[in-house]
């Protein structure tokens, strides 16, 4: 496929601007370019074109199966984008006066209402842009309240060797020291290693629950008051929450501050670089040190405060906002018994695929799983040579979106899955039919299995040689 300026022609345009009826301004010569900008130049049609073509080759959860484990990648309803594109809310300015937009307001206020009821938190921010930003918001709360406490000596912050990546680099970005514990043969904390590993200089744990196995650690509340009992606070990494929302709360759990991904949990979309957002919950112990920008209602109108001890701000204004009017729509056309369905079923889903795959693929840990479940496919590499990377590339070839592979760390040949509540039965069947198939060829064919895929735009590629030499000018 061609890139925009291999299509490009000289002297063609789809600029369609009215004649200046304002004085021309130019800037200053000593501000001009030396080189003029080097754009493409295209028609309308020739533009279009060039866009539906690579629509087509983007897959996402419009498109087909998206078992993305520990990722959510569930469907984003329709109407969330109806709300987030009516004017009120679109073509609003962040240096409004208060008075002028108190509709948007309104909708932080609720949102920050009805993620505080989800989640058992007291405050929530919306100014992280991301599940990762949040978690580093998160951790420098913690800091926060153990400085205004002149408790300097806690530098340290316990991290399950299941953890999601972006744990411990927030917690070392925060400047904190890490201490990895593992976890006990059923795949959840090991408690003893747990209770070795805290200390006076213990600022807090990092754990999410359901966990990365897709287990809900039966000790979570042993877990929670051990890191207390110490004097630290506990983190909730929110990335799961979509398998437990209007069941059970992190509040409940013991956690002190929570984030949330809002693209996971609540339909907003998801990657490709933003805009993203992931709201920070916390305790009223944490409530002083939220960023700027938190909604107060005054008993008249709603307006911005500034906590007493705010970490300060950590992102422009109020975040993005019009995610945060997505997430909402979702709440409310759900309502509290939808949001508890939703789980239920994403439960459901979930445990139907890891009870027909373990007919043909081993489960890391074959027991009730959340949300989730993982695969180990390192019986099949040691007898067939069969990766998990080659049966994810097959998976392309039959038009299914792979699941995460090679995480968490403490499953070898790992593929996680996660088919969310949004997929039906009969969808589900066609995919295990699929990897039932792949197991066929594993036994059968499977040298075969190294070529895959054969039938997408781009074979396989040299993954190691674009990791190390990427080419990253065109």
């Amino acid at each position: 496929m061609k890139l925009l300026f291999e299509i490009s022609k000289k002297g063609h345009f789809c600029d369609l601007l009215p004649e200046l009826d304002v004085p021309e301004a130019m800037p200053a010569e000593d501000l001009a370019r030396g080189i003029a900008l080097d754009l493409p130049e295209l028609s309308e049609v020739e533009l279009s074109r060039h866009y539906t073509r690579l629509m087509k080759r983007t897959f996402g959860v419009n498109s087909g199966f998206y078992p993305l484990g520990s990722c959510t990648m569930k469907y984003n309803p329709r109407i969330n984008e109806d709300m987030a594109s009516l004017q009120g809310f679109r073509d609003v300015h962040p240096l409004q006066p208060v008075e002028t937009v108190q509709g948007c307001l309104a909708v932080l206020a609720e949102t920050e209402k009805a993620l505080c009821e989800i989640t058992g938190m007291d405050a929530v921010t919306f100014q992280p842009a991301a599940g990762a930003h949040g978690e580093f918001v998160g951790v420098m709360l913690i800091k926060a309240y153990h400085r205004s406490r002149n408790d300097l000596k806690r530098t340290k912050i316990i991290v399950p060797d299941a953890a999601h990546g972006t744990n411990p680099a927030s917690a070392a970005m925060a400047g904190f020291t890490v201490v990895n514990i593992p976890s006990n043969a059923h795949g959840c904390v090991d408690i003893e290693k747990l209770k070795e590993a805290v200390d006076d200089e213990t600022a807090g744990l990092m754990l999410t629950n359901p966990n990365t196995v897709g287990l809900f650690d039966p000790n979570i509340l042993e877990i929670t008051q051990i890191v207390h009992d110490a004097g630290g606070l506990n983190y909730y990494d929110g990335a799961n929450l979509n398998a437990v929302m209007g069941i059970v709360r992190p509040g409940d759990m013991g956690f002190d501050v929570v984030h949330l991904n809002l693209h996971k949990t609540f339909s907003t979309p998801h990657g490709g670089g933003g805009p993203g957002s992931g709201p920070v919950g916390c305790k009223a112990i944490l409530k002083d040190f939220l960023p700027e920008c938190q909604v107060i209602n005054d008993g008249n109108k709603y307006l911005f405060e500034k906590p007493a001890q705010s970490i300060g701000n950590v992102k422009a204004f109020y975040g993005n906002f019009l995610v945060v009017v997505r997430a909402l729509t979702y709440i409310c056309t759900l309502g509290s018994e939808g949001i508890r369905d939703a789980a239920v079923q994403a439960v459901v889903n979930a445990n139907y695929m890891r009870c027909q795959l373990s007919d043909y693929y081993d489960v890391a840990y074959d027991e009730i799983c959340m949300h989730e479940f993982v695969l180990t496919l390192q019986d099949i590499k040691d007898k067939y040579g069969v990766t998990a990377l080659d049966v994810a590339k097959a998976l392309l070839d039959n038009g299914i979106h792979p699941p995460t592979m090679y995480f968490p760390l403490i499953v070898h040949e790992a593929l996680m899955l996660e088919p969310t509540e949004t997929e039906s039965k009969e969808t589900m069947d066609e995919v295990i039919e699929v990897f039932r198939k792949i197991r066929v060829v594993i036994e059968t064919d499977a040298a075969s299995l190294h070529d895959m895929p054969k039938t997408t735009p781009v074979r396989r590629l040299d993954e190691v040689s674009a990791a190390r030499n990427p080419r990253l000018k065109y």
